[in-house]
């Protein structure tokens, strides 16, 4: 069985860092993608950042670049989503989603996360401004 397990939500001031992690178990970890994606009270999901063995790629959303930084720890299963410089705007409840073998880029994931057939529980992150 597969199980994401999100951590490292929180409160944070505007401009503080966090550290996201996605721990997996139930697949493989030397082919996979796993991608974060976030969601505001209402507003839409929208993508974040995905990486992807099947390149080695990794993509960021627009908002993101320069200030999120995607990384993997396979010794440990585990995604992490390093957020730097953060804004109110990153408020949101943060998912990791998976994919075993991974099909495709990370670019192809983020724009089509339907693809990704496993589903974290979410981690909220909340900056004050």
């Amino acid at each position: 069985e597969v199980q994401l397990v999100e951590s490292g939500g929180g409160l944070v001031q505007a401009g503080g860092s966090l550290r996201l992690s996605c721990a997996a178990s139930g697949f493989t970890f030397d082919d996979y993608s796993i991608g974060w994606f976030r969601q505001a009270p209402g507003k839409e999901r929208e993508g974040v950042s995905c990486i992807s063995t099947i390149d080695g790629s990794t993509t960021y959303a627009d908002s993101v670049k320069g200030r999120f930084t995607i990384s993997s720890d396979n010794a440990k299963n585990t995604v992490y989503l390093q957020m730097n410089s953060l804004k109110p705007e990153d408020t949101a409840v943060y998912y990791c989603a998976a994919d075993s073998p991974a099909y495709y880029s990370s670019s192809y994931y983020l724009k089509y996360p339907y693809r990704y057939d496993y589903w974290g529980q979410g981690t909220q992150v909340t900056v004050s401004s």
